[in-house]
């Protein structure tokens, strides 16, 4: 079965990719490698806002990350022109929105790994780093660091 039957029989349709918000690009190709830049959690088209262990549940945090996977498969489309040329999901970085105290970063990440292995089988498998992200407070700046 192709990927683009997976993705209709999972109900998805590839976004276009994302213009870039500042001074990058969407990918980068480099021999027969791709890197894919960061992408945001959507909900409706608009930023999924939201912080893990405040505002948000490690369900609701796995459903944001499978939709940035969504979202980078659209730019990994753009990348290769056919997602059934695609060898291997090498790895997935994720920066995870969340309180001091919540320790389920890697559970929200499953959200995008578990789709990657439903579209690309054994391609899809692939090293996970996820990270807890703490935006700076109005006024700390990023170099803040005053909240541990």
């Amino acid at each position: 079965m192709s990927i683009y039957d997976k993705l209709k029989d999972l109900g998805i349709t590839l976004p276009p990719v994302a213009t870039p918000a500042a001074a990058y690009v969407p990918f980068v190709k480099t021999g027969n490698l791709i890197f894919i830049s960061g992408h945001i959690a959507k909900k409706d088209g608009k930023a999924w806002v939201g912080q893990l262990g405040k505002t948000m549940q490690t369900e609701e945090g796995k459903a944001a990350a499978r939709a940035i996977a969504v979202d980078l498969m659209g730019t990994l489309h753009a990348a290769v022109g056919d997602l059934n040329n695609v060898k291997r999901i090498v790895k997935l970085m994720s920066l995870v929105n969340s309180t001091p105290d919540f320790t389920e970063q890697h559970l929200v990440t499953n959200g995008a790994s578990e789709l990657f292995g439903q579209v690309f089988g054994d391609k899809g498998a692939h090293a996970v780093a996820a990270f807890e992200f703490l935006p700076p407070l109005p006024g700390e700046g990023w170099g803040g660091g005053k909240r541990r």
